[in-house]
């Protein structure tokens, strides 16, 4: 969800719509359903007071439809800046909760480390023990000169001196062991501590985010409910205000209006034929015959650095049949990613499918290709691309501000010949449609 969000409730199409209509119904009303007054053989003629009256009604009208069309356009530019507000707090949520996923993962792997060491550690310390206890059987914990002096004859004696030589050497080896072991041990544990920590508050962290974004794709709805019912209302006026104009110039003034210009125009018409001199077949000097018309040439985004090669086009079509494939499913907030499509975040909790960055990640993942879950993070990971230079497969990103990438909030797939295949926005479905430049700010290659 064009400053980069798709598919705005109300746009400003209709807006300028419903100004036309209520421009020219000044004009238009005095022959829309009044052609009937014609066939009255004495319509009568309104006096300049009257048209004068008529006419200042009629501004009058037009003035109001004027300001209802600017009170809806300012209600519909509300409703653009909450969604792309909720779009950002979610890319960020999202953002966070990679980290979070991360920290843990960190935090698994250093407590099964320190597992290991404490195993290792008390494998060591069973060692001792046993040592212990042989040297105490063996008589070899006996002070070296009282095992010496109690040996029954030479032979013995020379046993015991040996014995003891080793033993020592042994108990300095086997304390050792488990001295590295003990402070290995410790390190792992406190490394594991520590990515508990930073797990937990990175989670805590995205909780607080997600409830901002939350609020503020609930705020956005809300707004454009209201922005619906206040379109209706205009569409009410803005009928209301035709039938009043119809009303205040009078069908029968419009039929003798009606009639004088047609006389007027036919009295042009004969006019011209008699002094219009033949058609010349020259072309015109302003447009010489033969010269084709000049084609503005596409300007390069003058942003782009380190322009993508040319990439894997077998790749970006296993990327592009991938998202076709979900073509109708529904948009979920928060939803999907690199195993398909999953249940969205409230308020589109119970919906499975995707949102904008997730069916992108999904689509390039089926090609081998690995990109961040967010679409700020999409951006800054690919080789970029510029805007003359797209090619089928790259994704195309759209920002609040184009020249700040940390306001990027929605990316589509490129399809070529100005097409896009998206996931667009809450209450409607994986589409492929136009490409939208109001709001762009550019491309990646993620097979380049």
């Amino acid at each position: 969800m064009d400053s980069g969000t798709p598919n705005s409730p109300v746009r400003a199409t209709w807006g300028r719509r419903a100004l036309r209509v209520g421009g020219t119904a000044i004009a238009a009303a005095v022959l829309l359903g009044l052609t009937p007054a014609v066939a009255d053989a004495t319509p009568r003629r309104p006096s300049d007071g009257e048209i004068a009256a008529a006419q200042s009604q009629a501004d009058a009208v037009a003035a109001r439809i004027g300001e209802l069309n600017e009170r809806l356009a300012a209600a519909g530019a509300g409703v653009e800046t909450a969604r792309t507000d909720a779009l950002l707090a979610l890319d960020e949520f999202q953002a966070t909760e990679a980290a979070a996923e991360a920290a843990r993962q960190q935090a698994e792997s250093a407590a099964a480390e320190a597992a290991r060491k404490t195993a290792e550690l008390g494998v060591a310390r069973d060692d001792v023990i046993a040592f212990a206890r042989r040297s105490y059987m063996e008589g070899s914990t006996s002070p070296g000169a009282t095992a010496l002096l109690t040996a029954g004859n030479p032979s013995q004696l020379i046993e015991r001196a040996a014995l003891l030589e080793a033993a020592g050497s042994h108990r300095t080896d086997v304390l050792g062991t488990v001295t590295v072991l003990q402070q290995q041990a410790t390190a792992a544990e406190v490394i594991a501590r520590t990515a508990v920590v930073e797990a937990d508050g990175l989670q805590q962290e995205a909780a607080r985010q997600l409830e901002v974004a939350t609020a503020a794709e609930q705020s956005a709805r809300a707004q454009a409910a209201e922005v619906a019912s206040q379109q209706a209302v205009v569409q009410a006026d803005l009928d209301a205000a035709q039938k009043q104009l119809t009303t205040l110039v009078g069908a029968r003034a419009a039929a003798e209006r009606a009639a004088a210009e047609q006389a007027a125009a036919a009295a042009r018409a004969t006019t011209v034929q008699r002094v219009a001199p033949p058609a010349s077949s020259s072309s015109s000097p302003s447009t010489p015959a033969g010269r084709p018309t000049a084609t503005p040439p596409v300007v390069q985004n003058p942003g782009v650095q380190n322009p993508a090669g040319p990439g894997s086009a077998s790749d970006a079509q296993t990327a592009i049949a991938a998202a076709r494939r979900y073509i109708g499913t529904p948009y979920a907030w928060g939803g999907g990613g690199r195993r398909g499509p999953g249940p969205g975040q409230d308020p589109d909790e119970g919906v499975v499918g995707f949102d904008c960055s997730g069916l992108t990640q999904y689509a390039y993942g089926q090609a081998g290709i690995s990109i961040p879950r967010n679409s700020r993070d999409q951006y800054a990971a690919s080789p970029k691309v510029a805007r003359g230079s797209l090619q089928p497969g790259d994704l195309v990103f759209w920002a609040t501000d184009p020249g700040r990438p940390s306001t990027i909030h929605h990316v589509a797939i490129y399809l070529g010949g100005d097409r896009i295949i998206e996931a667009p926005e809450s209450g409607k479905t994986v589409r492929e449609t136009a490409m939208r430049w109001g709001g762009y700010i550019g491309a990646v290659r993620p097979s380049a």
